[in-house]
């Protein structure tokens, strides 16, 4: 199309759809450019990592090894059907295995995660190893359902470390159910608050934007069609800079009644920023003096990438799940590793206990099929049942491969005292923004509450800064705001996304920095800086 009208009519079409669909019209321009051109086509439209956390997976690795001769040991007919392992001593059996592989990589992850589960979880050698046997060789059903026993505690550690900042108690009062990944914690979460009847068709609920696009569009689905109110983190300090904050103006907005729930992603997608102590601080004034039924549903699945990070779910631990994934922190999305938190005391199981008598005998039929007393089943046992229908409940659950290597990971990090891990994964992340900022020439502001994984970029904030008013004016006027993205695919093979499909800024990108290098990063930045000066260019031909 070579019709400015026709470009910007098929680019307001364009922008109805979730930017990850954008994306793959971006990168068959992008790829094209760069059949046709010198550019190098690189693509930072996705949050894909393009790394992996190596010594669990050795660790999950070599025990496959030893549970198949565990296996062999108990029964091995030909052609090739073995046992089960036993239970019976098998914790020794497994340092025995461990002391005379010691040279093999993963052996001393494992013989030190045997010694700090008995130690420092109060975990059995003998109770850890017959989990991690059966769970690798997949023979049983996930028992519990919920979570495997020793996977939940580990977990639950991890999390207080992780999430909690060093919670006391290592988050024991914290109930775990093991997901196939975040996106699958999600669809159980909205089904279940939906089904237990927490939330109705139309109800009003709130998002704290930007924000993860599914939370934008599922509750726009005709089985929810919940009645929205967007907060947006549009704070500016005094020079005009985004500090990616939620002003006390929005929040005043959860102190409604009628707003009976709240999704946040934290530290934030796209801006990556964690709430700061005045933003946390206000929402539990806001709990405790107007909202106390506020349900908060929060996804801190970059909270690993913050120094001293606390999630909501420590914070107002009664009113919050918790969704975590695994996927980004060890390079993991493939392995579909997620977990849903709820405190054992918590708002949602209060609710659904006051609930009319209709509503309360419409659960009980519900669940009639799993407990002599269904009204007793707490609400995250049943997002179990209800992940499975119900009727398949006694099958439900995560793969026990998958919890094996979900244990492995956590227990990996919380061995790790000095956080040789975790500095390496936030110093890797902080390289890459500091190489794309640099490209585009802005300037980066020192902030605490950055975390890096993701950057938002306004382009009116720099356009106005660089070039003025009346150009960001010109520029609104004559221009959709997907055509910067369209640009950088077309012109320099570049893919970023749209930050307006998250409900950020209109004209802002959206860069992830962790599927390409520092170098790669530089070009990019470079790229979207040539993009503005390619519209000033014009501005200034047309004046």
């Amino acid at each position: 199309m070579k019709d400015t009208k026709d470009v910007r009519k098929y680019e307001e079409e364009l922008e109805k759809l979730s930017p990850f669909e954008i994306k793959n019209t971006l990168i068959q321009l992008a790829q094209e450019d760069a059949r046709t051109s010198t550019s190098t086509f690189l693509n930072a439209g996705r949050g894909n990592p393009n790394w992996i956390s190596t010594c669990p997976r050795e660790a999950f690795f070599l025990l496959g090894n030893w549970a198949m001769e565990e296996c062999r040991d108990e029964m091995y007919l030909k052609p090739g059907i073995a046992g089960m392992p036993s239970p019976e001593g098998i914790g020794e059996r497994l340092r025995t295995f461990l002391r005379d592989n010691s040279a093999r990589r993963g052996a001393a992850l494992l013989q030190n995660a045997l010694d700090y589960a008995e130690k420092e979880l109060g975990i059995s050698a003998d109770s850890l190893a017959y989990e991690w046997a059966d769970g690798i060789i997949g023979d049983h059903y996930p028992t519990p359902s919920r979570i495997l026993v020793n996977t939940e505690k580990i977990v639950r550690a991890y999390l207080a470390q992780e999430m909690g900042d060093h919670a006391p108690g290592q988050g024991k009062e914290y109930d775990l159910f093991a997901t196939e990944g975040g996106t699958a914690a999600m669809c159980y979460v909205f089904d279940s608050l939906e089904v237990n009847h927490l939330l109705k068709r139309g109800d009003k609920i709130a998002l704290m934007t930007p924000i993860f696009t599914p939370y934008i569009e599922i509750p726009e689905l005709d089985r929810y069609s919940f009645d929205v109110t967007n907060i947006y983190a549009d704070s500016l300090d005094s020079d005009g800079y985004h500090t990616w904050q939620y002003p006390k103006e929005q929040m005043d907005a959860l102190r409604n009644p009628e707003i009976k729930l709240v999704f946040i992603v934290n530290p934030s997608n796209p801006p990556s920023y964690r709430l700061d102590q005045t933003c946390l601080d206000y929402l539990v004034d806001i709990v405790r003096k107007d909202n106390p039924n506020l349900m908060i549903v929060t996804d801190d699945v970059y909270g690993t990438f913050a120094k001293d990070f606390k999630s909501l779910m420590y914070v107002l631990p009664a009113n919050t799940l918790c969704v975590y994934s695994f996927s980004k922190y060890f390079g993991a999305t493939g392995l579909r590793l997620a977990v849903v938190a709820a405190a054992k005391e918590n708002i949602f199981d209060r609710l659904i206990a006051e609930e009319p008598a209709a509503e309360h005998q419409d659960l009980i039929k519900r669940y009639s099929s799993l407990s002599l007393t269904p009204d007793k089943i707490p609400f995250i046992d049943r997002m179990v049942a209800d992940s499975r229908s119900v009727a398949l409940n006694h099958t439900a659950g995560l793969s026990t491969p998958q919890q094996v290597q979900m244990s492995l990971f956590a227990i990996m990090c919380l061995m790790d005292k000095e956080n040789v891990y975790k500095n390496r994964m936030q110093s890797m992340i902080e390289n890459r923004l500091d190489a794309l900022w640099k490209g585009t020439g802005f300037t980066l502001v020192e902030d605490p509450m950055r975390v890096g994984y993701y950057s938002e970029i306004d382009m009116m904030v720099w356009g106005k800064k660089i070039y003025g008013a009346d150009f960001c004016d010109w520029l609104k006027k004559n221009y959709d705001p997907l055509d910067i993205v369209m640009r950088l695919a077309q012109r320099t093979s570049v893919v970023l996304l749209n930050g307006s499909g998250f409900d950020g800024p209109n004209w802002s990108v959206r860069a992830s920095l962790a599927n390409l290098n520092a170098s790669d990063y530089l070009k990019i930045g470079s790229a979207l800086r040539s993009i503005l000066d390619g519209y000033y260019k014009e501005y200034k031909a047309q004046k």
